[in-house]
Protein backbone atom coordinates (compact mmCIF):
# COMPACT_ATOMS: atom_id res chain seq x y z
CA UNK A 1 0.00 0.00 0.00
CA UNK A 2 1.40 3.66 -1.20
CA UNK A 3 0.59 7.06 0.63
CA UNK A 4 0.80 8.99 -2.23
CA UNK A 5 0.65 13.09 -1.52
CA UNK A 6 -0.46 15.98 -4.15
CA UNK A 7 1.39 19.37 -3.53
CA UNK A 8 0.40 22.64 -4.29
CA UNK A 9 -2.98 21.49 -5.72
CA UNK A 10 -4.77 24.68 -4.33
CA UNK A 11 -3.54 28.38 -5.84
CA UNK A 12 -4.46 30.19 -2.69
CA UNK A 13 -2.47 27.41 -0.42
CA UNK A 14 0.24 28.07 -2.72
CA UNK A 15 -0.08 31.90 -2.09
CA UNK A 16 -0.22 31.53 1.50
CA UNK A 17 3.15 29.94 1.36
CA UNK A 18 5.06 31.53 -1.17
CA UNK A 19 5.22 28.62 -2.82
CA UNK A 20 4.89 28.96 -7.54
CA UNK A 21 1.58 27.37 -8.89
CA UNK A 22 2.92 24.14 -10.27
CA UNK A 23 2.63 23.86 -14.04
CA UNK A 24 2.15 19.77 -13.33
CA UNK A 25 1.66 17.88 -10.19
CA UNK A 26 3.99 17.92 -7.43
CA UNK A 27 3.76 14.83 -5.35
CA UNK A 28 5.73 13.07 -2.79
CA UNK A 29 5.47 9.68 -0.50
CA UNK A 30 4.69 8.82 2.62
CA UNK A 31 5.27 5.01 4.37
CA UNK A 32 2.28 2.78 5.61
CA UNK A 33 4.02 3.72 9.27
CA UNK A 34 2.55 7.50 8.46
CA UNK A 35 -1.09 5.98 8.57
CA UNK A 36 -3.23 7.30 12.05
CA UNK A 37 -6.52 5.53 11.69
CA UNK A 38 -9.58 4.67 14.32
CA UNK A 39 -9.61 8.41 15.56
CA UNK A 40 -6.51 7.62 17.40
CA UNK A 41 -4.57 10.31 19.38
CA UNK A 42 -2.43 12.44 17.20
CA UNK A 43 1.12 12.92 19.00
CA UNK A 44 3.20 15.92 18.18
CA UNK A 45 7.18 14.70 17.61
CA UNK A 46 9.64 15.85 19.69
CA UNK A 47 11.67 16.99 16.93
CA UNK A 48 9.16 19.91 15.65
CA UNK A 49 8.12 22.71 17.40
CA UNK A 50 5.98 24.02 14.27
CA UNK A 51 3.70 20.82 13.10
CA UNK A 52 0.99 21.99 10.92
CA UNK A 53 -2.41 20.60 9.98
CA UNK A 54 -2.93 20.35 6.50
CA UNK A 55 -7.02 19.20 5.41
CA UNK A 56 -7.04 16.89 2.22
CA UNK A 57 -9.58 15.04 0.26
CA UNK A 58 -8.18 11.24 -0.10
CA UNK A 59 -9.37 9.07 -2.36
CA UNK A 60 -8.80 5.04 -2.22
CA UNK A 61 -7.35 3.45 -5.43
CA UNK A 62 -9.59 0.18 -6.14
CA UNK A 63 -8.36 -1.40 -9.10
CA UNK A 64 -4.40 -2.26 -10.40
CA UNK A 65 -3.86 0.08 -12.82
CA UNK A 66 -1.05 1.47 -14.85
CA UNK A 67 -0.82 4.84 -17.75
CA UNK A 68 -3.92 4.66 -16.98
CA UNK A 69 -5.56 7.24 -19.08
CA UNK A 70 -7.48 10.29 -17.98
CA UNK A 71 -10.96 9.31 -19.38
CA UNK A 72 -10.94 6.18 -17.29
CA UNK A 73 -9.38 6.90 -14.63
CA UNK A 74 -13.32 7.54 -12.23
CA UNK A 75 -12.82 3.66 -12.70
CA UNK A 76 -10.00 3.63 -10.02
CA UNK A 77 -11.92 4.80 -7.36
CA UNK A 78 -14.96 4.48 -5.48
CA UNK A 79 -14.28 6.04 -2.27
CA UNK A 80 -13.33 9.23 -0.66
CA UNK A 81 -12.66 10.58 2.80
CA UNK A 82 -10.93 13.50 4.51
CA UNK A 83 -7.24 13.31 5.96
CA UNK A 84 -4.81 15.27 7.67
CA UNK A 85 -1.07 15.50 6.18
CA UNK A 86 1.04 16.37 9.25
CA UNK A 87 3.78 18.39 8.25
CA UNK A 88 6.81 19.76 10.56
CA UNK A 89 6.83 23.21 8.93
CA UNK A 90 10.54 23.92 10.60
CA UNK A 91 11.55 21.21 9.63
CA UNK A 92 10.17 21.50 5.87
CA UNK A 93 11.47 24.85 5.58
CA UNK A 94 15.33 23.95 6.39
CA UNK A 95 14.95 21.18 3.50
CA UNK A 96 13.35 23.71 1.04
CA UNK A 97 15.79 26.54 1.99
CA UNK A 98 18.82 23.49 1.91
CA UNK A 99 17.57 22.09 -1.62
CA UNK A 100 17.01 18.52 -0.04
CA UNK A 101 13.90 16.32 0.34
CA UNK A 102 10.90 16.42 2.51
CA UNK A 103 10.55 13.16 4.02
CA UNK A 104 11.79 13.92 7.81
CA UNK A 105 9.23 16.83 7.70
CA UNK A 106 6.01 14.95 6.24
CA UNK A 107 6.75 11.10 6.21
CA UNK A 108 6.87 10.48 9.86
CA UNK A 109 4.95 7.80 11.72
CA UNK A 110 1.78 9.09 12.31
CA UNK A 111 1.38 11.90 10.06
CA UNK A 112 -0.75 10.93 7.72
CA UNK A 113 -4.39 10.57 9.89
CA UNK A 114 -6.92 9.05 7.72
CA UNK A 115 -10.82 8.84 8.29
CA UNK A 116 -13.65 6.46 7.64
CA UNK A 117 -14.41 5.96 3.68
CA UNK A 118 -17.69 7.07 2.47
CA UNK A 119 -18.74 5.85 -1.08
CA UNK A 120 -19.24 7.95 -4.48
CA UNK A 121 -23.08 7.00 -4.29
CA UNK A 122 -23.69 8.18 -0.88
CA UNK A 123 -22.04 12.01 -1.78
CA UNK A 124 -24.44 14.37 -3.13
CA UNK A 125 -21.95 15.44 -6.01
CA UNK A 126 -19.54 13.01 -6.77
CA UNK A 127 -18.02 15.02 -9.02
CA UNK A 128 -17.84 18.61 -6.71
CA UNK A 129 -16.68 17.41 -3.36
CA UNK A 130 -16.93 19.64 -0.56
CA UNK A 131 -14.85 19.09 2.68
CA UNK A 132 -13.81 21.08 5.87
CA UNK A 133 -11.81 20.70 8.88
CA UNK A 134 -13.04 22.24 12.53
CA UNK A 135 -10.53 22.41 15.27
CA UNK A 136 -11.95 22.88 18.89
CA UNK A 137 -15.46 23.39 16.72
CA UNK A 138 -14.00 25.70 14.51
CA UNK A 139 -14.01 25.82 10.95
CA UNK A 140 -10.06 26.51 9.70
CA UNK A 141 -10.67 25.27 6.37
CA UNK A 142 -12.85 24.27 3.57
CA UNK A 143 -12.13 23.16 0.32
CA UNK A 144 -13.84 21.88 -3.22
CA UNK A 145 -12.57 19.91 -5.55
CA UNK A 146 -13.90 22.38 -7.89
CA UNK A 147 -10.85 24.44 -7.09
CA UNK A 148 -8.41 22.32 -7.60
CA UNK A 149 -5.23 22.67 -9.50
CA UNK A 150 -5.20 19.41 -10.87
CA UNK A 151 -8.78 17.35 -10.56
CA UNK A 152 -8.82 13.31 -9.09
CA UNK A 153 -8.56 12.16 -12.63
CA UNK A 154 -5.87 14.34 -13.91
CA UNK A 155 -4.06 13.54 -10.47
CA UNK A 156 -4.58 9.27 -11.05
CA UNK A 157 -3.59 9.74 -14.87
CA UNK A 158 -0.35 11.61 -14.30
CA UNK A 159 0.85 9.66 -11.19
CA UNK A 160 -0.36 6.28 -13.10
CA UNK A 161 2.62 7.16 -16.09
CA UNK A 162 5.44 6.61 -12.72
CA UNK A 163 4.24 4.24 -10.90
CA UNK A 164 1.64 1.19 -10.85
CA UNK A 165 -1.25 2.06 -8.66
CA UNK A 166 -2.72 -0.87 -6.65
CA UNK A 167 -5.71 -1.76 -4.66
CA UNK A 168 -5.85 -0.09 -1.13
CA UNK A 169 -3.10 2.65 -2.15
CA UNK A 170 -4.46 6.28 -0.90
CA UNK A 171 -4.43 9.60 -2.83
CA UNK A 172 -4.20 12.82 -0.37
CA UNK A 173 -5.10 15.07 -3.21
CA UNK A 174 -3.67 18.47 -1.94
CA UNK A 175 -5.11 20.99 1.20
CA UNK A 176 -6.65 24.60 0.21
CA UNK A 177 -5.97 27.22 2.64
CA UNK A 178 -6.25 27.76 5.90
CA UNK A 179 -3.14 25.60 7.03
CA UNK A 180 -1.84 26.21 10.68
CA UNK A 181 0.13 24.65 13.65
CA UNK A 182 -1.09 22.31 15.96
CA UNK A 183 -1.50 22.47 20.21
CA UNK A 184 -1.90 20.26 23.09
CA UNK A 185 -5.67 19.43 23.44
CA UNK A 186 -6.84 20.23 19.87
CA UNK A 187 -9.53 18.20 18.46
CA UNK A 188 -9.69 17.83 15.15
CA UNK A 189 -12.94 17.12 13.28
CA UNK A 190 -12.81 16.52 9.55
CA UNK A 191 -15.94 16.59 7.10
CA UNK A 192 -16.70 14.87 3.95
CA UNK A 193 -19.74 17.65 2.58
CA UNK A 194 -22.20 17.14 6.62
CA UNK A 195 -20.61 13.73 6.89
CA UNK A 196 -18.24 13.68 9.65
CA UNK A 197 -15.34 11.35 8.89
CA UNK A 198 -12.96 11.66 11.67
CA UNK A 199 -12.52 12.96 15.22
CA UNK A 200 -9.24 13.28 17.40
CA UNK A 201 -7.07 15.05 19.30
CA UNK A 202 -3.75 16.70 19.55
CA UNK A 203 -1.06 14.81 22.45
Amino acid sequence: MKIICIGRNYRAHAAELNNPVPEKPVFFMKPDSALLTGNKPFFIPGFSSNVHYEMELVVKIDRLGKCIDRKFAKRYYNEVTGGIDFTARDLQDICKNEGNPWEIAKAFDGSAALGKFIPLSKLTNSSSISFSLQINDKTVQSGNTDDMLFGIDELIAYVSQFMTLKTGDLLFTGTPAGVGPVVLNDCLTGFVEDKKVFEFRIK
